[in-house]
């Protein structure tokens, strides 16, 4: 069986469509031409690739706070996909719970767009969704994770999916102080991270050659029940053109047992996020 019909979840991935759901007025970036990504053309590339299921995250950039484009997804979807919304701080438990009620399974928040100055106001939040029992789906970059590591430790019973592999600098080798403390979040066991997203941290082109001791050092440190395959698609702001096709083949040589994969890109996601099917 070719990786392409192996079944998958999509862990990080985004619809745009300001045809149908305009962007909010105030937001810093916006998605234009081949970043654009409606549901309609994403479940085509679903099923070219046998992704089974994927986790639409709310983006700050085009929508910020406004879910509806994510919304309308996840209830169009005939049962494919779950999201991640944004929300601001403050948000209402009643209001959260909403969500929860509409397959919003957890919380965005983005340390490398928002600071970490704005993430650690985020204490309330982080009650609410060990409450609902909600993720937080953390972007980090460079060192910020070290800033960030009270925060999570003080909110201990909370989910956590780190994106794309914490976003170390490039050229900053495992040893810099962020990578180091996503390490050490493995012990904790209710931490998984998504490895993807290799164009925000790579200083060479595609296939991304200098990412591999990252994401070999996660695979190491989390095992293949806390990692997730993410696509990123429809790859905002990548500095070179990207396909899926291509990052599924990095998949394939970097786990060449299609146990490991199973694992990865069906058993692990599943799990975690509660998505139904045996893959089969």
């Amino acid at each position: 069986m070719s990786i392409f019909d192996e079944a998958k979840v999509d862990t990080h991935c985004h619809v745009f469509d300001p045809a149908r759901f305009p962007y909010a007025p105030d937001v810093a970036y916006r998605p234009a031409g081949q970043e654009l990504g409606p549901v309609a053309q994403y479940r085509q590339v679903m099923d070219a690739y046998g992704i089974r299921h994927a986790l639409l995250v709310g983006p700050n950039s085009g929508y910020n706070l406004d879910n509806r484009c994510l919304l309308d997804a996840i209830e169009h979807g005939g049962g494919r996909f779950k999201g991640i919304a944004v929300v601001p701080l403050d948000i209402s438990r009643d209001d959260l719970a909403v969500l929860r009620s509409r397959g919003i399974v957890g919380v965005a928040l983005n340390a490398a767009m928002l600071g970490t100055a704005y993430c650690l106001q985020a204490g309330p939040l982080l009650r609410l969704l060990a409450e609902l029992d909600m993720l937080l789906s953390l972007q980090v970059e460079h060192d910020q994770l070290v800033e960030l590591r009270p925060l999570l430790a003080a909110h201990g019973s909370v989910r956590v999916l780190i994106d794309h592999c914490g976003r170390p600098a490039a050229g900053g080798g495992i040893a810099q102080p962020g990578f180091q403390a996503l390490l050490e979040l493995a012990r904790s066991g209710c931490v998984a991270v998504k490895l993807s997203g290799q164009q925000k941290f790579s200083a060479l082109p595609p296939p991304f050659e200098d990412t591999l001791p990252f994401v070999k050092a996660l695979i190491g440190a989390f095992t293949l029940d806390a990692c997730f395959w993410a696509s990123d698609w429809p790859f905002l702001r990548a500095p070179h053109r990207l396909d899926m096709g291509p990052l599924l083949r990095q998949v394939e040589r970097l786990l060449p047992d299609a146990a490991d994969r199973r694992k990865l890109l069906w058993d692990t996601p599943r799990r975690w996020l509660g998505f139904e099917g045996n893959g089969a």
